[in-house]
């Protein structure tokens, strides 16, 4: 798959929340091969994708090993990676975990957990990338989102809360610094078919069925959301903000 050039991300310092696996490490990829300086966290040891990824595109990201979840580590890999790359002037706030969870048997620990990785820290990351940004006078945020909430779907409410709740906090901080230069929009990806989905959920009867809603018969793979992101993250949306885009082959129907 060929992507796109997007000239203003040429040493652009870009912060991945969870970029080493899944999606997030083809958005680490992509960044890379724009030439821009890209840092990312993730829980697990990233160090052989790291060296994987630097052969690959000749540029070689940051690995910041920690947890979303902790708010001080969140915002310590963030001010290592404006150490080591300049100010962030991307956000791509990726990390999620869409563990399937029944309504009566959640409990508060399983509920509080599940808001930190999917909707806290994606707030407090904002917040802490938008300070620089104001100091330097623009950015762009990327917040991944997805489509199951606008699907009703069942099997995972408090994911599917967070990502209603992303939305609405996408269209708040667009209103809200859009006099700063700062652009905020939402990506909502489709079935993703990453490792850990074809692992865990993508058995064939649900695959097959949910192809059958898609417009578009091909199955998502994680290098096709690397160019919407791209282009949200770039001059070339300059003036997209507070927006949700659709990357799911004609699932949902927005508008």
């Amino acid at each position: 798959m060929t992507n796109a050039t997007y000239s203003d991300l040429k040493d652009a310092s870009v912060f991945i929340t969870g970029g080493g696996s899944g999606i997030g490490a083809n958005l680490t990829e992509g960044f890379l091969r724009q030439g821009a300086k890209v840092a990312f966290i993730g829980r697990s040891d990233a160090s052989a994708f790291v060296d994987e990824v630097a052969d690959a595109t000749g540029n070689r990201p940051l690995f910041i090993q920690g947890d979303i979840t902790d708010m001080d580590a969140l915002r310590g890999a963030m001010d290592q990676a404006a150490e080591a790359n300049g100010p962030i002037t991307r956000l791509i706030n990726n990390a999620a975990n869409d563990k399937r969870h029944a309504t009566l048997d959640v409990d508060e620990d399983f509920y509080d957990w599940s808001q930190a990785i999917n909707l806290k820290a994606y707030f407090f990351a904002c917040q802490h990338a938008i300070r620089g940004m104001k100091a330097v006078g623009y950015g762009h945020i990327v917040n991944f989102t997805s489509i199951s909430y606008m699907m009703g779907n069942a099997g995972y409410p408090i994911y599917t809360t967070c990502n209603s709740g992303i939305n609405g906090m996408t269209r708040s901080l667009a209103r809200e610094f859009g006099p700063d230069r700062i652009r905020v929009n939402a990506l909502a990806p489709g079935w993703v078919l990453t490792q850990k989905q074809l692992d865990l959920w993508a058995d064939p009867e649900s695959l097959a069925a949910h192809l059958e809603r898609q417009c578009l018969k091909d199955t998502i793979a994680p290098e096709d959301i690397v160019n919407p992101t791209l282009f949200l993250a770039s001059d070339a949306s300059r003036m997209m903000t507070g927006q949700a885009m659709v990357v799911d082959g004609g699932v949902v129907v927005t508008g």
